[in-house]
């Protein structure tokens, strides 16, 4: 096993040209505008004290939900997928020499830091690890293109454009902290359970915002274990819990911030959309002219 980092920080430039090969990617001005529109929008919005829950949409019916900026869950879509067949030992017997990445040490403090501690391993030596339990926080497979098991997830249509399939993998209390991505999101639980706080992007005022990158924005705050004294501002955001269980697909707007826990061994996928969101309904003042 070796254990790796992200690479170091970038030159100064970079951010910049990132920004605007992300927003070439989207087809918008800019992200700074976008994300400024996303927030504007969601304060029209009041945060529901549930998140919704429907049954298998289509793609008009989907887009109209979405339209409206708020989270809402999907039941009938993930189901029927071959991975939600494949268990723990089925990965271990039919996948075990796939090469993951693991997320290890304190990945929760150092969540959105460049040079985050991972180890690069086999899926054998990750569930051997995992199974071990010597480690204080659960090493995470999260974030990760696996190949293998794409043809076996069966992705609706939302979007006219998608990024690849990203998979998580790994036990009960395992963390993603709370942060935001300027991208509409849908995520599939195929097994297991996770907790899932959202809270509204205008909130991002009261959650201490910490950008990692120009679409992607972290917070220090923990709604699970909430230190009002550090955060002061953090009892005006308003936070909705929800749960997932094997089946469900979460639409995520973009902006919404979000903390996901497993409670049980879990195995998850997730999709970026990489246009402009669905809240903003292709407002002509975002809309990047064509070349």
């Amino acid at each position: 096993m070796t254990t790796t980092s992200h690479p170091s920080p970038a030159p100064a430039e970079q951010p910049d040209a990132r920004a605007r090969k992300a927003a070439d990617v989207r087809g918008v001005t800019s992200i700074a505008a976008m994300r400024d529109a996303i927030r504007d929008a969601s304060r029209t919005l009041a945060p529901p004290a549930a998140v919704a829950r429907f049954k298998t949409l289509d793609r008009a019916a989907f887009q109209a939900q979405a339209a409206r900026g708020l989270p809402f869950m999907i039941t009938g879509v993930v189901g029927r997928w071959p991975l939600c067949a494949v268990t723990p030992d089925m990965l271990r017997d039919r996948f075990g020499d796939v090469p993951v990445r693991a997320r290890t040490g304190d990945y929760i403090n150092t969540a959105f830091a460049p040079d985050r501690a991972m180890r690069d391993m086999s899926m054998r030596a990750y569930l051997d690890l995992v199974a071990a339990g010597t480690d204080a926080l659960p090493p995470y497979v999260g974030n990760l293109e696996i190949n293998e098991l794409n043809g076996m997830c069966h992705w609706p249509g939302y979007f006219g454009k998608m990024g690849p399939p990203r998979f998580w993998l790994g036990p009960a209390g395992t963390v993603t902290p709370l942060h935001c991505d300027y991208d509409d999101n849908i995520f599939a639980q195929v097994w297991g359970t996770k907790r899932i706080f959202l809270a509204p992007p205008h909130h991002d005022e009261f959650l201490y915002p910490r950008e990692a990158n120009p679409v992607l924005v972290g917070s220090p705050f923990d709604p699970e274990h909430p230190d009002f004294e550090r955060f002061p501002l953090a009892r005006q955001a308003t936070l909705i819990e929800c749960i997932v269980t094997p089946g469900d697909m979460l639409y995520v707007p973009a902006g919404w911030y979000h903390q996901v826990r497993a409670l049980t061994f879990s195995l998850s996928a997730n999709r970026w959309a990489r246009a402009m969101p669905l809240a903003l309904q292709g407002d002509p003042a975002l809309r990047r002219a064509a070349p």
